[in-house]
């Protein structure tokens, strides 16, 4: 397996999970992804093999998805490459791993789940007690 992580500037990189080494009670941890002023912080570590896809999300609303397998492998200490363009104003908000879908088709004629969840719910609810 793989690690990809991701930081706000729009940068990331895949790295063998066998990089990072196993560390006992009391470890300080290791570097997975320098922060610099080209990076930015970490948004986030998923992990991923070749056949995932990844969903890039900034807080612009951009959206971007990409084979993992485009995403250079690198060392663990490496910078990364850019995994999406941002603009200045934007950062990098949200990184995810999905099913790669073999055919565009099947995204298009896919059934739509129109399920209530949790947090529709509760935002449902909360309308409800506040005009009492």
């Amino acid at each position: 397996g793989e690690v990809l992580c991701a930081s706000a500037n729009g940068y990331g990189k895949r790295t063998p999970v066998n990089d990072f080494p196993t560390k006992k009670r009391g470890g300080k941890g290791v570097i997975a992804i320098k922060t610099s002023e080209r990076n930015g912080e970490l948004v986030g570590a998923v992990s991923i093999d070749e056949t995932k896809e990844l969903l890039l999300i900034s807080d612009g609303g951009t959206l971007v998805r990409t084979r993992a397998a485009e995403v250079a492998m690198t060392g663990r200490n490496a910078q990364g490459v850019r995994l999406i363009r941002l603009s200045e104003e934007e950062t990098l908000v949200g990184v995810v791993s999905i099913e790669a879908v073999e055919d565009e088709e099947e995204l298009l004629e896919g059934e739509v789940d129109t399920t209530e969840t949790d947090s529709e719910e509760a935002v449902s609810n909360n309308e409800d007690t506040s005009e009492e």
